[in-house]
């Protein structure tokens, strides 16, 4: 999926900011500082990490005010060590310290997402398998959070309901089993003349043999032991990507890739990541 940071993203960052002035604005800052006192700050990662917001960074503190500049000394994707500074920015004292917790709640949320996203693709380097991401996002922050999981080196699952056909447990129960799930999704396309790939849930060996006879573009392996992991790569045989999805951690995502899956699901990549230590620091100050 090919995306940038900033795609969609004004309206967050809008609501973001409007949320935190509410009708009076920040009345600290206004109190203290007049529009004439420009000062310089520089934005300093506390720990280890993968950068991921930069844009967004530079959006947020623009749309308080347009004057402000910003040098980037990192890039969004970019492994940074503790205590590294990722960029500079100066530019009127109300507009830098009125954006710095909207702008710190972006980039730390971010790449707390990449970080973790890259520490499972560190722990299956050398196998076949990919880091996928889901749909467990923080509303209204998906396309941000998937950018996030890319940065991380993670591929991109459906971006919603409406891109791929995902045939899950409901649907089979409820149309009365996988061909019939199957054949429902391809009389769609057909009716609406669109395409899109079919992926099916399975649980078991018997539903992986009934979904393999019908021509589906991916099987979906959901929480299955790792000993029914491999005889499901074994009997497939790379004739369809299989997916891997359910109870994976850091502790275990090595031994899922060696099983031969193509691909790991994780939802926790943006919904339990640990926020990254980021914080704004003012290094100068002078009267304009």
């Amino acid at each position: 999926m090919k995306f940038t940071a900033t795609e969609g993203a004004l309206t967050i960052i809008r609501q973001a900011l409007a949320e935190d002035l509410g009708e009076r604005g920040d009345i600290t800052t206004r109190a203290l500082f007049d529009s004439g006192r420009i000062i310089h700050a520089e934005m300093l990662v506390k720990q280890e990490g993968v950068i991921c917001g930069l844009d967004i960074v530079e959006q947020v503190f623009r749309e308080v005010h347009p004057g402000v500049t910003m040098e980037r000394l990192a890039e969004d994707a970019q492994k940074v060590a503790a205590g590294a500074i990722i960029c500079r920015m100066a530019g009127r004292a109300d507009a830098l310290i009125t954006a710095e917790r909207t702008a710190l709640n972006f980039i730390g949320r971010l790449s707390g997402m990449a970080t973790l996203t890259r520490r499972f693709v560190d722990r299956v380097a050398g196998t076949s398998a990919k880091i996928l991401d889901t749909r467990k996002t923080t509303p209204g922050w998906r396309r941000l959070e998937k950018y996030a999981v890319a940065c991380g080196g993670g591929v991109n699952h459906r971006m919603g309901l409406y891109d791929l056909f995902l045939i899950k447990d409901n649907h089979i129960a409820a149309t009365g089993g996988i061909a019939p799930a199957v054949a429902g999704c391809r009389e769609y396309m057909r009716r609406h003349r669109f395409t899109a790939p079919i992926e099916v849930e399975t649980k078991t060996m018997e539903e992986l043999e009934q979904a393999l006879t019908l021509g589906v573009d991916r099987i979906m392996l959901d929480n299955m032991s790792l000993e029914l992991m491999r005889r499901c790569v074994q009997l497939v045989n790379h004739r369809v990507p299989l997916e891997a999805s359910g109870g994976v951690s850091l502790e275990n995502v090595r031994a899922i890739a060696e099983t031969g899956v193509d691909f790991i699901s994780i939802g926790a990549l943006t919904h339990s990541a640990q926020v990254l230590d980021i914080s704004l620091e003012v290094i100068s100050e002078q009267n304009g």
